[in-house]
């Protein structure tokens, strides 16, 4: 197929490489031009016959915005947009019409797969139409991992249905990352552990825990043992906050999720005032010794 793509960042720039590999032509845009193939989305969109498919996988919000209205001027009817990025699901339906107002087609794409996508193949999750689903199928054929299709591509429902499912992958991917940090930690803070590397190394084959993450983690500490060059400041992408909201509007409980969640808020300040105000009523109510700040006196 011919492909335009817009956004040639981390994921952007190796999804348009393994399309090419895969015989794909692909013309790729993105405000630096150093890896731009062409100068602006409408030399985009002049460099692809008619009926177009581009794919947009720039970062949620204003930007994806902003590109997908451009692009409803300068696409034409019968062209087919895919979001590719990380936007709210709320949001598929807003771009979904506006396309559709100049009779563009639209749908949305959760993808997973980071960096490791180029070589491995990536994870798809698509909302929209069957018709638009199968005029791109090509495209997801060459992008998802080798295999059976349904262990790697889902057709999730109508337009938003791939990022909603993109979401809850990402709310799911907090508490795993979670679980995973806080086991390092406590096995680094016992001294019968003599190489903390070594344990979570061993995790990696034939236990109930392994996963592509704890292989991660354990080549993380094998590149950087106790992480020293690391800050534990981590923020968050938004999917997280997002699936916490739906779990409280569809009343599910997602404490794993929640708790991972704001276990990153944490890791941001420096002094946290609620622990602060827990040693002032222990203070308070008993009399127990606090830790004066060197401004205190």
């Amino acid at each position: 197929m011919q492909l335009g793509l817009v956004g040639l960042g981390k994921m952007g720039f190796n999804m348009r490489e393994r399309l090419r590999r895969g015989g794909h032509q692909v013309i790729g845009y993105d405000p630096r031009p150093e890896v731009s193939d062409v100068e602006s989305l409408a030399a985009l969109a002049a460099a692809l016959p008619a009926p177009r498919v581009v794919w947009v996988m720039v970062p949620s919000g204003p930007i994806t915005d902003d590109t997908i209205r451009e692009l409803a001027d300068v696409l034409g009817p019968g062209d087919l947009v895919i979001d590719g990025g990380n936007s709210r699901f709320t949001e598929a339906g807003l771009h979904a019409k506006l396309l559709a107002d100049k009779g563009i087609a639209f749908m949305d794409a959760g993808v997973s797969g980071g960096v490791w996508g180029l070589e491995e193949g990536y994870g798809l999750m698509v909302g929209g139409a069957d018709e638009d689903v199968a005029r791109a199928m090509p495209i997801f054929e060459t992008l998802r991992p080798p295999g059976e299709p349904a262990d790697g591509f889902v057709h999730a429902g109508p337009v938003g249905a791939g990022h909603y499912a993109k979401m809850v992958h990402n709310g799911i991917e907090y508490g795993l990352m979670t679980a995973y940090a806080e086991g390092y930690e406590l096995l680094a803070a016992e001294p019968l552990i003599t190489d903390v590397q070594a344990v979570i190394q061993a995790w990696t084959n034939g236990t109930v825990v392994r996963s592509w993450l704890q292989q991660l983690l354990a080549k993380a500490l094998k590149e950087d043992p106790g992480l020293a060059g690391i800050s534990g400041y981590t923020d968050d992408s938004g999917e997280g906050r997002w699936t916490v909201e739906e779990a409280i509007n569809h009343r599910v409980p997602t404490p794993v999720i929640a708790a991972s969640l704001f276990a990153r808020f944490a890791s941001r300040q420096e002094d946290s005032p609620t622990m602060k105000a827990v040693a002032a009523l222990r203070n308070q109510f008993g009399g127990h010794a606090v830790k004066r700040t060197p401004l205190s006196g």
